[in-house]
């Protein structure tokens, strides 16, 4: 499998690597000249192409063909709640390499984790690097976006344009048995350790969020989300 990078900018007919996709490429994966590689700019431009200069800070590739890789008409996104130490960030990476669309941290009653000013800024941003290394290690065309902090009240107002699972293991309903034809939008509700508290349920059931559940067995946070995503991506035909 040909080696795969991620760039800003995917014009021309050379892309240049240039800081930590440089170093990542000349230092890390010791790229040699004449080399197959791939690149994308996350945005669906796919490129193929050789190695044509390796330097510690800069890397050349000679693009031998370009397409464009359409976006899913149909997005999931994944409403993952903060959740302690890096259980969250694991299921962001997990679901990325699962083709997840997008990404809305939740700011859930119960999360231990909590988001405000510049620490919501630096967790947003922390949260996108590491979908991007995710994306750029399941060889994604398309980066998943990740959206700024959300409360239960945001999320509950997305309804409008989307259909809202909220995964809980004490729902009648199995989220294989659910409904998937419509054409709306996923949205895939995942909760903190402690779980959803009442009030948060109460307020996405009224916006028509549906409650569903995996299977018998309690996932931890940064299972439960990747598990219903691969549920999902076989529902829709995505796989």
């Amino acid at each position: 499998m040909a080696l795969h990078f991620v760039v800003d900018d995917a014009s021309g007919d050379v892309i240049e690597l240039t800081g930590s996709e440089a170093h990542h490429a000349a230092a890390v994966r010791r790229v040699r000249v004449a080399e197959d590689v791939t690149v994308t700019d996350g945005h669906g431009t796919w490129l193929t192409g050789s190695v044509s200069a390796v330097e510690p800070k800069r890397v050349a590739i000679a693009v031998a063909s370009r397409s464009v890789v359409d976006a899913p008409a149909r997005r999931i996104l994944l409403a993952q709640a903060l959740a302690k130490g890096d259980r969250d960030e694991l299921a962001v990476q997990a679901a990325t390499e699962l083709d997840v669309d997008g990404i809305i941290p939740w700011q859930a009653t119960r999360s231990v984790s909590r988001w405000s000013g510049p620490k919501a800024t630096k967790g947003q941003a922390r949260w996108q690097t590491i979908v991007r290394e995710a994306a750029k290690q399941a060889h994604r065309a398309w980066i998943p976006s990740v959206e700024p902090v959300a409360s239960t009240a945001e999320l509950a107002a997305l309804s409008s344009s989307a259909q809202i699972v909220v995964l809980d293991p004490w729902a009648d309903n199995r989220i294989a048995d659910l409904d998937w034809s419509g054409e709306q939008d996923l949205i895939l509700v995942v909760g903190p350790e402690g779980g959803i508290a009442p009030e948060e349920l109460s307020a996405l059931g009224e916006a028509g969020a549906v409650r569903a559940r995996l299977g018998p067995s309690v996932l931890r946070t940064s299972t439960a989300g990747p598990a219903a995503l691969a549920l999902l991506n076989q529902a829709i035909g995505r796989w």
